[in-house]
């Protein structure tokens, strides 16, 4: 567990203690600005599983929600063979289902998605010198490396690999990085990140680039002079072949930590086949259910076929299927219901 739920309940002051997400979870949280102020509302949708349930992503982007939404990305530093396939493939699919939401919204409210876009720019200074050599998450974006505790621990060769190259990531896509463990102090800097973004606190102007200390760099306050070059020698660079900076520090990276095969990642169990969660009547309401849709699938497929016999000079005529019990008509379809353990 890398810490999202921790993190979560720290920043809404909960003293509960944590639980494994299971697929998507949502939360929310009331918080005021001042004393006899409304109170604002924050809305937490927490994806478990890793790279594994990436299908679930879009649920929670929506034209509705996009121009309050931010993204928060929590990566396990303590293992850094895995850190760059999941990140990019978890920015890539986000990013890819955000950019196609501002495109919508942009069909019905062009001024909301125009705004939208001109907002990412925001936390970069109009005078700062990597303006035109970056690219900008569309939305608000926080890169949180956790486990810090685990990973102090690391070479210092290692450490200073993961170190600049997450300085790199989060500088070009305008968005704030930290580096979080238990400890409360690091616990109450990663709340201020996050607060800022959801119910509008002031973040703070205090800055941490130190690889000795954990990293604290809120979006645009970096820059690729103070980053530096990969942390690898010019002549390897050059037998890297990469085609962009970005591609450029992925090969550098990933020199040094070969990632895991996809098929290496923890998969998360599916919570519907865990016998702990165990129901006897929704399991069998669900077989139902389960066994209703095959036969509905069938039916579907056989109306199919038979809908393309006039074109052939052949014409049978609509029946009703009885299935173990249950009347199907061709021309019904049943409820989209869901019984799922919880």
């Amino acid at each position: 567990m890398k810490g999202k739920t921790t993190i979560i309940l720290r920043c809404l002051d909960r003293d509960e203690i944590p639980k494994p997400t299971l697929a998507l979870e949502y939360t929310f949280g009331r918080r005021a600005k001042g004393h006899n102020t409304p109170k604002d509302i924050a809305n937490f949708w927490e994806l478990g599983g890793g790279t594994s349930l990436l299908d679930l992503i879009p649920v929670p982007i929506t034209t509705t929600n996009i121009r309050t939404l931010s993204i928060v990305l929590v990566l396990d530093l303590s293992k850094p063979n895995e850190l760059w396939p999941a990140m990019e493939s978890l920015l890539q699919v986000t990013r890819k289902h955000v950019d196609r939401i501002i495109t919508k919204l942009g069909q019905t409210n062009p001024k909301a998605a125009t705004e939208i876009k001109q907002k990412m720019w925001n936390n970069l200074p109009k005078d700062h010198p990597d303006r035109e050599l970056i690219d900008p998450f569309p939305i608000p974006l926080i890169i949180i490396g956790s486990k810090y505790d685990l990973f102090h621990e690391f070479d210092s060769e290692m450490k200073k690999i993961i170190y600049k190259t997450l300085r790199f990531v989060s500088h070009y896509y305008g968005a704030s990085l930290v580096f979080t463990s238990k400890s409360e102090a690091l616990l109450l800097k990663t709340r201020t990140l996050i607060n800022h973004l959801a119910f509008g606190f002031d973040r703070g102007k205090s800055m941490s680039v130190d690889q000795n200390k954990p990293l604290f760099i809120p979006a645009g306050m970096d820059s690729l002079s103070q980053i530096g070059p990969p942390p690898a020698a010019e002549s390897d660079i050059g037998k890297l072949n990469a085609q962009t900076p970005m591609d450029l520090w992925n090969k550098v990276f990933e020199k040094a930590f070969p990632p895991k095969n996809i098929g290496v990642f923890k998969e998360v169990k599916d919570p519907a086949q865990d016998p702990q969660y165990a129901e006897y009547e929704v399991d069998v309401m669900r077989g139902q259910k389960n066994q209703w849709y095959h036969m509905l699938r069938i039916t579907e497929f056989r109306e199919a076929q038979l809908a393309m016999l006039p074109c052939l000079g052949v014409h049978e005529p609509r029946r009703t299927k009885c299935v173990d019990g249950l009347e199907i008509r061709p021309a019904q379809h049943p409820l989209n219901t869901s019984v799922l353990r919880s």
